[in-house]
């Protein structure tokens, strides 16, 4: 038997994060893997284990080794088996504008595309018709349900149902600080690889447009504007980018400031 695959006789005791129907991202079994495992006969286990699920670490790491900044992101994240703790780092900014009761957890899909002309962060547009942000560029993601088993898996879940991207070409790298938005969502973040060969089918009742912006760009100082105004009482700050075609502008783009902060404070 091999070694490397032992663990996965016993329940998974890593971060067990997945989509419905997804992989684990600590053992990478699917859901229904787990559920029948103790169903499961030898001949079926030692299949699973040294055949199907080798073949999955070769798929991820395959397109994971391809981005450059990947080192260097995993030092500067929140690990994944350690939730960022606190309120959201933009909180006292808009804790006057802030519905009434708790935020309503969420999480979103920071997803970067190693290419061969440089990092790409993959970004979409939400239809016009949306409730909350609706027309606006995001990052794919939602609300946490009860049946996610965590923070990842509602990301991947979510990202899986707005643009078709399967739980398998993406592989998690950590978490951002959590984001508050002014429709009261808490948003945590998940800073993932996507695999290259991905193709986004966009869900036309949630995506009205899936585009890639190199990274370079996003993290550049420069192409960064804050414009103020004021709003119900105070001068406030909205951080915007123009990119041919696309605001990038809100909670969207104070993401990427978050990002770029962590990734220039590791410089």
């Amino acid at each position: 038997m091999n070694h490397e695959y032992r663990a996965v006789l016993s329940p998974c005791i890593g971060v067990c994060s997945m989509a419905e129907d997804g992989l684990c991202q600590g053992c990478l079994r699917t859901t229904a893997e787990i559920a029948r495992w103790s169903q499961m006969n030898d001949d079926e286990r030692l299949w699973l284990m040294e055949t199907v699920l080798p073949g999955r670490e070769h798929q991820q790491a395959r397109f994971d080794t391809l981005l450059g900044e990947r080192d260097r992101l995993r030092r500067v994240l929140h690990p994944l088996g350690s939730l960022p703790a606190g309120q959201a780092w933009n909180h006292d900014e808009l804790v006057d504008l802030l519905p009434p009761g708790p935020p309503v957890q969420a999480a979103v899909l920071a997803g970067l595309v190693p290419r061969a002309h440089g990092t790409q962060v993959l970004l979409t547009r939400r239809t016009d018709g949306m409730r909350h942000h609706g027309g606006q560029v995001s990052f794919p993601g939602g609300r946490i349900e009860p049946g996610d088993a965590g923070i990842v898996a509602a990301a991947l879940r979510e990202t899986q149902e707005e643009i078709a991207l399967p739980p398998l070409q993406v592989l998690p790298l950590g978490f951002l600080d959590p984001f508050i938005t002014i429709s009261g969502f808490h948003v945590v973040p998940v800073v993932a690889v996507i695999d290259p060969d991905y193709v986004a089918i966009p869900n036309p009742n949630e995506v009205a447009d899936v585009f890639e912006v190199p990274l370079d760009y996003l993290m550049a100082p420069g192409n960064l504007r804050r414009v103020e105004l004021d709003y119900r009482g105070r001068r406030r700050a909205v951080l915007e980018y123009d990119w041919p075609g696309q605001r990038i502008w809100g909670a969207t783009a104070s993401i990427l400031y978050n990002l770029r902060e962590r990734l220039l404070g590791s410089a």
